[in-house]
């Protein structure tokens, strides 16, 4: 086997090389009240479609990936995962996205909101 013969070879096994696009965490805020959590994250350019938000083990995950992009621009996707306390009705996560803007509300299991301890006397 000459030298060439065996540089395609061992081409021809190696395993598929995927192109990985970058990663970029999007910026967001947190706001807290009593009642909710919630997160707004900037996503421009991701379509419903191409969102995907996970909760698991206390972890909420936003992915994002966008489908178009300008001929100069590199390809790039969004991800970015928060810790989430305790206290949170999975359950009852809800998300919105309007115009690039992701709402995520996390509400709170109802034994921690606040409540009023009425007083009475005897």
């Amino acid at each position: 086997m000459n030298t060439e013969t065996n540089i395609k070879k061992r081409e021809s096994e190696s395993p598929e090389k995927l192109a990985q696009r970058a990663t970029v965490a999007p910026p967001v805020d947190i706001f807290e009240n009593k009642e909710q959590l919630m997160i707004v994250a900037d996503l421009p350019g991701v379509a419903k479609g191409d969102l995907s938000i996970n909760f698991d083990k206390g972890h909420l995950t936003l992915e994002g990936k966008l489908s178009e992009f300008g001929p100069d621009e590199e390809p790039f996707d969004y991800k970015r995962t928060f810790v989430i306390p305790q206290g949170v009705d999975a359950e009852k996560i809800s998300a919105t996205l309007t115009g690039g803007v992701l709402r995520v509300l996390l509400p709170k299991q109802e034994a921690l909101k606040p409540r009023q301890i009425a007083v009475t006397a005897s």
